[in-house]
């Protein structure tokens, strides 16, 4: 349950109070109160359950998990940890970083396995979800960390996933206007892909105030956990150390109308993007290079107000001094988006530049952050600004 009632610990305080003046046992009075603050602790406690626990992702989760105010305090229980090809199995074998749940074994993902939760994370390959969501009924907030529920027109959805179309659910960028209040509302969350993330964020001041023209060429550097935790010949060391390699290019990877549908609402035309991801020898982290034409007099002093009003206010989003760089090292392990804006002068165009790390902010950090928007708690909680760098 979510929610408790002060009035019941009053009431019962109150009483205990009574008793005691009533020449009843100090110790019996000690024991009413005892009584009445766990049975406040357990009213107040929200349970979690996470499907896909054993992916990247999934452990991301439940790495912010343990480290979040909640669970420390209490407030916030572990549940369910489910997955398929590795039920069985313990969290010791599979998660060895997750000491604190070292015990833990994961049960097979199923609606009756997750059900009976306060906040369910799912962490499965797109097209999985909607049967699972719709078994959980509305008591539960279901956060959906895969493509089921991100993109708003079918059309898109046909063109780029095929299947069964589920519809779309509030988007969690919070920092984009808009969705935070629709965050606040909602018992169900749509996690965005770790790529429109960067680019998103990167891109949303420069088309929100007009400085570009409406054609964004974007290319982004990606290390492979983003593909997930799945055997693969293109993902073996022996392919990616070493090596960079362009993949889906040119707008045919599948978040590239994700991209579109985030930016076009802050545009008074219509907009194009190309993207082309590229695959690089890294763990973890995103670095995703924009550029677009500059508008006829528009100038450096107006891109770097742009950006920094627009970010002001957002803990997540940094804006990095003129001169300085986004670095993927300096935001692994965190839900930070480091941001730069350079004015190109001679070619009169506009290069942004945005790092993250894709299993944080890039997906689970994201999720934790929409978790704390939809239960009315501060947002920030128990999300890193400060990354693991050297």
């Amino acid at each position: 349950m979510r929610f408790t009632s002060p009035p019941l610990f009053f009431h019962a305080f109150f009483h205990s109070r009574q008793c005691n003046n009533q020449g009843i046992s100090p110790i019996w009075v000690n024991n009413i109160r005892a009584s009445v603050f766990i049975a406040i602790v357990t009213l107040m406690t929200i349970s979690v359950a996470i499907a896909g626990a054993t992916g990247y992702a999934g452990s991301e989760i439940l790495r912010l998990l343990l480290s979040h105010p909640a669970y420390l305090c209490g407030r916030l229980r572990i549940g369910a940890l489910t997955a398929h090809s590795t039920a069985g199995k313990t969290v010791a074998e599979l998660i060895p970083h997750l000491p604190q749940l070292a015990d833990r074994v994961i049960a097979e993902t199923s609606a009756e396995n997750l059900r009976g939760h306060d906040i369910v994370f799912l962490d499965l390959p797109h097209g999985n979800t909607a049967d699972i969501a719709q078994q959980l009924g509305q008591q539960a907030t279901v956060i959906d960390c895969a493509a089921d529920f991100r993109l708003r027109s079918k059309s898109d959805w046909d063109a780029f996933y095929g299947g069964d179309y589920a519809g779309s659910w509030p988007y969690g960028i919070p920092e984009a206007p808009g969705n935070r209040e629709a965050l606040r509302r909602t018992n169900r969350v749509a996690v965005p892909g770790c790529f429109p993330t960067a680019v998103t964020l990167g891109a949303l001041p420069a088309v929100a105030h007009e400085l570009v023209e409406p054609d964004l060429s974007v290319i982004a550097i990606t290390g492979v956990s983003g593909a997930g935790k799945k055997a693969s010949v293109a993902h073996l060391g022996a392919e990616t150390m070493g090596n960079l390699k362009a993949y889906k290019p040119g707008g045919t990877h599948r978040h590239t109308p994700e991209i579109l549908q985030n930016l076009q609402p802050f545009a008074k035309e219509r907009l194009s993007v190309s993207f082309t991801p590229v695959l690089a020898p890294l763990p973890r982290g995103i670095l995703a290079t924009t550029t677009a034409g500059l508008k006829g007099g528009v100038g450096k002093r107006d891109v770097e107000t742009a950006f920094r009003d627009f970010y002001a206010q957002e803990t997540f989003c940094h804006v990095l001094p003129t001169g300085q760089q986004p670095e993927t090292q300096n935001v692994v392990g965190t839900n930070m988006v480091h941001i730069q804006a350079h004015v190109d002068e001679r070619a009169r165009r506009l290069v942004v530049t945005s790092a993250l790390d894709n299993l944080c902010k890039g997906t689970a950090g994201a999720a934790i952050q929409c978790m704390n928007l939809a239960l009315g708690w501060d947002e920030t909680l128990g999300l890193p600004q400060a990354a693991v760098a050297p």
